[in-house]
């Protein structure tokens, strides 16, 4: 079974590849809407980021780190 710890390590790389995953879909559907979708790129590692702070934050790592 799937426990907390391995979904989010499973996470973090998915949100990295998908500011670049969005981009691209948005880009192939078409020409000008490159331009649009360029700074959607950083937009990935920002949010995967954002998670890994959040679980350190809010996560059983910080409810732990409360207890003692």
């Amino acid at each position: 079974m799937l426990e907390r710890a391995d979904a989010v390590l499973a996470a973090i790389p998915l949100l990295a590849v998908s500011g670049l995953a969005l981009r691209t879909a948005i880009a192939v559907s078409g020409v000008g809407t490159g331009l649009l979708a360029a700074p959607l790129a950083p937009v990935g590692p920002f949010a995967a980021l954002a998670f890994v702070f959040r679980e350190l934050v809010a996560g059983p790592v910080a409810e732990r780190s409360a207890d003692e």
